[in-house]
């Protein structure tokens, strides 16, 4: 009876220590998700671009967006919202915004709430769902642009926030999708923690794209790297196969999770522009 009393200790203890450890996850995982940083690495005037610093409202929150207006240098009825991932800020994805800008489109790039000069709170995945709808009603308030002039680009965690409101825009003109995950509990399960704890039960913050696609009334195109080491490019596949309407795929050999563009710049122009041709100006 010692022996057993002490066996029946040491598992109550051990059942507490896990016990304890779960709820540190489940506590933990917006700072194990999102990674903002505070600082602006650059500006588009670095690089001679005319831009415009905007501030985005947030309804019934009293917070604040920051963002990036990128004009197209003729007038055009074709505008971009990009989306960024779950790290740093508007700044370090300039890059792709200017690629975008390229294809004769203004852009607007943002901070969600947390990130760079935007106001708090701590992302969560409802905040950054408001974010992206406050900065749509921006675009048809302070810039005029209707659904059917607006392609929602986003990468990584931000291919997920464009899949939730391009759910949500009746007759948007296109969804680009690059280097995205199918839901984050797939993503949760190839992570360390999957070996040792319930990870998709403790699951707060879900993005659970590949259902939303089923129900896509909106031209998408999907990007990936198959050299991607993030997230893999199978989850890409996985969500065209997914998509009910019409769609495209593009697979870019080399590529990793956050250099598309040093691998295929000049591929990436002549991808969005094939897909802007086939899908949403033919609609028109």
């Amino acid at each position: 009876m010692p022996l057993l009393n002490f066996l029946l200790g040491v598992l109550g203890i051990a059942g507490l220590v896990y016990g304890a450890l779960c709820g540190w996850l489940w506590l933990s995982q917006r700072r194990m998700m999102y990674f903002p940083s505070p600082s602006l690495e650059t500006t588009p005037s670095t690089f001679g671009l005319a831009y415009e610093d905007v501030w985005v409202p947030v309804n019934g929150e009293g917070g604040k967006l920051h963002g990036w207006w990128l004009p197209a240098d003729h007038s055009t009825d074709l505008t971009f919202l990009y989306l960024h991932g779950n790290a740093g800020n508007v700044s370090s994805n300039l890059g792709k915004a200017m690629a975008l800008r390229s294809l004769d489109a203004n852009v607007l790039a943002i901070d969600y709430r947390g990130y760079g000069l935007s106001s708090g709170p701590f992302p969560s995945e409802p905040k950054l769902y408001e974010d992206a709808w406050a900065a749509w009603q921006f675009l048809q308030t302070a810039k005029g642009i209707e659904p059917q002039q607006l392609v929602i680009y986003g990468h990584s965690l931000g291919g997920a926030i464009a899949t939730e409101l391009a759910c949500h825009i009746p007759h948007l003109a296109g969804l680009v999708v690059e280097g995205s995950f199918t839901a984050m509990a797939d993503m949760a399960t190839l992570s360390q923690y999957n070996r040792w704890f319930p990870v998709r039960r403790l699951l707060t913050q879900k993005f659970d794209s590949v259902t939303k696609v089923k129900q896509l009334k909106v031209p998408a195109l999907y990007l990936h790297g198959l050299a991607d080491a993030s997230v893999p490019a199978t989850m890409s596949e996985r969500l065209y196969n997914a998509t009910s309407g019409q769609k495209s795929l593009w697979l870019v050999p080399r590529a990793d999770h956050n250099d598309l563009l040093d691998w295929a710049e000049d591929e990436f122009e002549g991808q969005l522009r094939q897909f802007l041709q086939d899908y949403v100006l033919a609609r028109r």
